[in-house]
């Protein structure tokens, strides 16, 4: 059974999360807080697996308090609730699991919760090894979706942000291409380009192109995109060519 904290100084709103998570989940609430240090204390010598979180609370806040949380060897997952949009991003920075919006909305905690079960279950069939590559973070309006590494077609460079093109659409790494890649697989993900990496399972077509260079066709997704010559030689020995 999974374990879980609240963090939320309000009563009624700690209270009514804790109806939610028994009622939608098998999910334990262990102890809820009211007050930031308090759970920092509570967590330097105890385990949970979740920690809901709101931002605006006493001694130390939520966004504080979740970048201590996030240095943990094992850190907990980290689901936000709170009533100001504008801190999505940096809760996305901090690789948190999801960003609730209050007033709560019954049905939209009910899939989170179903989520957290579900992911918790994924990490326990996996390989050991391969749990922390198996999903990653992505944003997109203000949410933060946990996303299988399989459902990426592509990643392309935009600055400091990398897009991320998925089967469900456009999503937001918080990072740049070159630590995006750092956190995908070497033997499923390719850096084809210096703005692009490709989902070498994606690949649809491989077809021949000017300077003995090739474009890349994936299933289902209408943009082609180069293999720059200088990886070349490293993509025709990848792909056997």
């Amino acid at each position: 059974m999974l374990k879980a904290i609240i963090v939320e100084d309000e009563y009624l709103a700690r209270e009514e999360l804790n109806y939610l998570i028994k009622t939608y989940s098998r999910i334990e609430v262990i102890e809820s807080f009211d007050d930031g240090l308090a759970a920092f204390t509570y967590l330097q010598s105890n385990t949970v697996d979740i920690v809901f979180l709101d931002i605006n609370i006493p001694s130390i806040n939520g966004m504080l308090l979740a970048r201590n949380i996030h240095q943990f060897a094992q850190p907990p997952q980290i689901v936000f609730t709170t009533a100001y949009k504008e801190h999505a991003l940096e809760a996305f920075e901090l690789e948190a699991f999801d960003y609730l919006l209050k007033p709560l909305d019954e049905q939209r905690v009910k899939r989170l919760l179903l989520k957290l079960e579900a992911h918790a279950t994924s990490l326990m069939a996996e390989d050991p090894i391969q749990t922390s590559t198996n999903t990653i973070n992505l944003s997109r309006d203000n949410r933060i979706r946990v996303m299988p590494i399989d459902d990426i077609i592509y990643a392309e460079a935009k600055e400091k942000l990398t897009e991320v093109h998925t089967k469900e659409g456009i999503f937001i790494a918080p990072y740049n291409i070159s630590e995006l890649v750092n956190k995908l697989p070497q033997r499923q993900f390719f850096r084809c380009h210096r703005s692009y990496c490709v989902n070498l399972k994606r690949i649809e077509e491989i077809i021949p192109w000017v300077n003995s260079t090739y474009l890349l066709k994936f299933h289902h997704h209408p943009t082609k995109i180069s293999v720059s010559r200088g990886n070349i030689k490293e993509f025709r020995k990848i792909m056997s060519l």
